[in-house]
């Protein structure tokens, strides 16, 4: 999988002229010494420390950085990870040393690398990630990957919420929460509560994105 549509400029947040602007960070706003105009009212700006402009927090993060986590990515790139957008998403899950497992029309696929912008969703919580763990999760999650249910020719049988890769990632989930005894999740409970938050958010932060790449700034409704 291929993400080239970067979205790798920082989101800057002030307000001004009564209005609560966005801009990239490449037209920074100093807080001294030197002035700015508003690039809405062109006006001069100048800030306090309270005032500053802040980063808006990107919502994607490098998932080979991320062990035992649920990955959600497109293949055309971070921008097309929205709810706005009609293109499939992929899905995967992590190891502990972030190679990435994944089910295609070839079959399972291990990439230790174009998972650099995606959505992360931890299955672990902090603090239980210990060698002893990690090595049981890389056990589990490989032979999980040579079921027959993963082959190849499988793979459109294998379909549901509109990629089947989204089966692999969520099967291999209850398949663990089933062997610590736990309540296996359904795909409509773990779509609605982990899925669509974070798509959703994602969403938000890609039309901002958007708006400033085309207009150099975005006004929040």
């Amino acid at each position: 999988m291929q993400m080239n549509l970067q979205m790798d400029c920082t989101v800057l947040k002030f307000n001004h002229c009564g209005r609560t602007i966005y801009t990239f960070d490449q037209n920074r706003l100093q807080t001294q010494n030197t002035e700015r105009k508003c690039p809405v009212c062109q006006e001069p700006m100048r800030f306090s420390l309270l005032e500053a402009p802040i980063i808006v927090p990107c919502p994607f993060s490098n998932g080979h950085n991320t062990p035992c986590a649920f990955l959600i990515g497109a293949s055309l790139g971070p921008a097309f990870i929205s709810e706005l957008q009609d293109k499939e998403i992929h899905v995967g899950v992590t190891n502990s040393q972030g190679v990435v497992y994944s089910y295609t029309s070839l079959g399972i696929q291990r990439q230790k690398q174009d998972w650099e912008q995606c959505l992360c969703i931890p299955l672990v919580a902090p603090g239980i990630g210990t060698d002893s763990f990690h090595t049981l999760w890389d056990q589990e999650l490989e032979e999980f990957s040579l079921f027959p249910t993963w082959m190849p020719h499988r793979f459109e049988e294998e379909r549901e919420f509109g990629s089947c890769c989204y089966g692999f990632a969520l099967s291999f989930l209850n398949k663990l929460r089933r062997a610590q005894n736990s309540a296996v999740i359904s795909k409509d409970d773990f779509t609605q509560f982990h899925v669509f938050p974070r798509v959703k958010l994602a969403s938000k932060y890609i039309k901002v994105y958007q708006e400033i790449c085309q207009h150099g700034f975005y006004i929040a409704q």
